[in-house]
């Protein structure tokens, strides 16, 4: 059973992220309509290498515990891309102190203008900060994702995959994602 977080016009309040936070010369939007969430952008692999649509904090927290998942409703164009989440930690903020954030990581291929509907277990998300998996914070604390803390949703795409390495699926130029929808999934 599946149940809708964001879809259409909810996506109103996410904003870009892009890699001119550190440098970079990537430029897009993000615009929120009945159809979703659309990223526009124009990805500049030297000095950076990403963009990004990001959520606003959920206040309050996210309870997705009775969930597996989420599934996402997308068109892509051929890229792959990374869903990132953010979630409380437990530990009275520790990890908002990580300067870039841990986030909770998975990368997934999209086919050119063809709409998909794609699963992604919680067991699948790696601990990441700023595009490095990690399984300890930076103190030797072990890392445990926690599905009803949800701070934050972030969709981009990167030089890097989920595991840290190059993205296969990266290409400088012209880019546009649809998200049409973010479910959760028991």
């Amino acid at each position: 059973m599946a149940a809708v977080i964001e879809a259409g016009e909810s996506f109103q309040g996410w904003q870009p992220l892009h890699d001119t936070v550190m440098g970079g010369r990537s430029t897009g939007s993000c615009t929120a309509s009945v159809e979703g969430l659309l990223l526009l952008a124009d990805v500049v692999a030297e000095g950076g290498g990403f963009v990004s649509c990001r959520s606003p904090r959920y206040s309050p927290l996210l309870d997705l515990s009775e969930a597996q998942g989420l599934l996402l409703d997308f068109t892509g164009d051929g890229r792959t891309y990374k869903l990132a989440v953010a979630c409380g930690d437990g530990m009275a903020g520790l990890t908002d102190l990580i300067p870039g954030g841990l986030r909770w990581v998975i990368g997934f291929e999209t086919e050119p203008d063809k709409r998909q509907r794609l699963p992604l277990r919680f067991d699948q998300l790696r601990a990441s900060i700023r595009a490095r998996p990690l399984d300890r914070l930076p103190l030797g604390l072990p890392l445990s994702f926690d599905p009803a803390r949800i701070q934050r949703f972030q969709v981009l795409h990167s030089r890097f995959g989920d595991d840290g390495e190059s993205n296969a699926g990266f290409r400088a130029g012209p880019l546009r994602f649809m998200l049409h929808a973010i479910e959760s999934w028991s």
